[in-house]
């Protein structure tokens, strides 16, 4: 019944979306225009910059690679040690019957990876290499590299805090180690606090970032490849916006299961036809490929002819993996809290994992077809410099990017959906019609975000995004001890044999 009220309400909405081209040009102009001033403000503070080498590098970057160095000494560079481990439990190795959760250990990676495998690596990824050179992947992959820590940190409270409602489904995320915690230890009203801040940023970024920028910028490239002013979408965002919601709408009606089983199979889709394309581009020039290294390498640490030279290729490197992997930001422990599995130590295995295959795999090869293709000094940036280097291999090379942003932008979408939906019931409570009225809302700037410019309300979101790092970080610090406490009671029981690889067990 919940499901026909969704989708009838939708197509009311859809109808309101129709409307002139001059009344959503106004409709445009009022949005800004109010948020504009409120932006501005909101990012003097959270992007608040001091200038370094000639630099400007914002605190918030400090404040995740920080972080990160921390938790990758505190847990003796878990992130190297125990890859294979994370590989094995991925793979379902030690799944056990009967655990408490809602999705498997990679449908959990799957879909935390399709809220950061997005649009930031591709155009991102192109604005860092533009500002900072090649040298900038290199720095990239080390902070990368570094952030796989804070994700574990964030996976294992995800699911040692997590909330399993009455029937069965699964509630996470920082706003629930925030509280519950930060209570433990006596501090219940600071717990409190910070996990209501965490919320109200997580639905204002979900919203935002999250849904209206993925649409807009999906629409965007359909407009660019199939003609321009010409194509047949040209001046109808709103006909996107509505096909990209109803689709969002049929996947998210179903909770965490059904996202989980479209991302599952929409995050190796889009491997294939990114990654892929990307290794056609390498192999055709495949004599560049020992110089492509080589300029990267050096370029990290020459910096020539990039603004901030050494520094400046190490700051747009570190503030393109901070923020493409979102280590810190703790998004991806609400999608982890979902898992299967009564050991959270586990899942924060799986999900260092993330920072690793989104920057240093899909962002290093971004930085590899820019390279290879000797596109760095073509002036370009952001997405048309993917796209430029994208054209020589094949005039129509462009259109497969085209497609892997939609792919991307629609993955980011399913899952900043599902983050918001966790803070919104974390702030009003569960149940169906709650949940409806959410859903509804997402879906409906859906619509708003492919056919409207909203400058601001972008700029807005990405303050929001980023916002929540503070109450978050905060927590992960205060809780390591919990989190340490997990990881020696989870070696303990490996070792007494408690725990074991299941495919290795005889069969009896």
């Amino acid at each position: 019944m919940t499901n026909r009220i969704f989708l009838a309400l939708l197509t009311i909405f859809a109808t309101i979306g129709t409307a002139s081209a001059e009344t959503a040009m106004g409709l445009d102009q009022m949005i800004d225009n109010a948020v504009a001033p409120v932006a501005s403000a909101a990012s003097s503070v959270i992007f608040y910059s001091v200038p370094i080498a000639g630099v400007q590098v914002p605190l918030i970057l400090g404040w995740l690679v920080i972080a990160s160095i921390i938790f990758t000494f505190t847990f003796r560079f878990v992130q190297f040690r125990k890859m294979g481990h994370a590989i094995a439990i991925t793979k379902g190795d030690y799944d056990k019957p009967g655990e408490k959760g809602e999705i498997s250990h990679f449908q959990a990676l799957a879909t935390a990876l399709s809220g950061t495998v997005g649009l930031g690596n591709i155009a991102g990824v192109g604005v860092a290499i533009a500002i900072g050179g090649a040298g900038a992947a290199f720095w990239m992959v080390i902070a990368g590299l570094l952030g796989m820590s804070t994700k574990f940190v964030e996976g294992v409270l995800g699911v040692k805090y997590r909330k399993i409602n009455p029937d069965g489904t699964i509630s996470g995320g920082p706003m629930y180690y925030l509280t519950q915690g930060f209570a433990e230890k006596g501090r219940a009203n600071l717990g409190k606090i910070l996990a209501i801040v965490f919320a109200i940023c997580c639905i204002g970024g979900a919203i935002g970032g999250g849904n209206m920028f993925q649409a807009n910028q999906a629409y965007q490239q359909v407009v660019s490849v199939t003609g321009g002013d010409l194509s047949f979408f040209a001046d109808k965002g709103w006909l996107f916006g509505l096909i990209a919601a109803g689709l969002l709408g049929l996947v998210v009606i179903g909770g965490i299961k059904s996202i989980a089983k479209v991302t599952g199979k929409l995050v190796p889709l889009m491997a294939i036809v990114y990654l892929g394309a990307g290794l056609i581009i390498i192999i055709a020039n495949y004599d560049s490929i020992g110089w492509a290294f080589g300029e990267i390498f050096t370029g990290a640490f020459t910096g020539a002819g990039v603004a901030g030279g050494v520094i400046g290729a190490l700051i747009q490197g570190v503030q393109r993996a901070a923020f493409s992997n979102e280590a810190g930001i703790g998004s991806a422990a609400i999608a982890h809290a979902a898992v299967k599995t009564d050991e959270p130590v586990t899942q924060g295995y799986v999900a260092m994992l993330g920072p690793f295959v989104d920057t240093v795999v899909v962002c290093l090869m971004t930085a590899l077809i820019i390279v290879v293709s000797e596109q760095t000094s073509s002036g370009l940036t952001g997405v048309q410099l993917t796209s430029a280097a994208f054209a020589t291999a094949a005039s129509w090379f462009p259109i497969v990017l085209a497609v892997a942003v939609v792919l991307f932008a629609f993955s980011t979408a399913i899952a900043w959906f599902y983050y918001g939906l966790k803070s919104w019931t974390y702030l009003v409570g569960e149940g169906a019609k709650r949940e409806l009225a959410f859903k509804l809302m997402f879906c409906v700037f859906t619509v708003i975000g492919a056919s409207a410019s909203l400058g601001p309300v972008i700029d807005f979101s990405d303050v929001m995004i980023f916002a929540m790092a503070i109450p978050n970080v905060i927590g992960l610090y205060f809780l390591t001890p919990v989190v340490m406490q997990e990881v020696d009671k989870y070696w303990q029981k490996i070792g007494s044999g408690e725990i074991r690889n299941q495919r290795l067990v005889p069969a009896t």
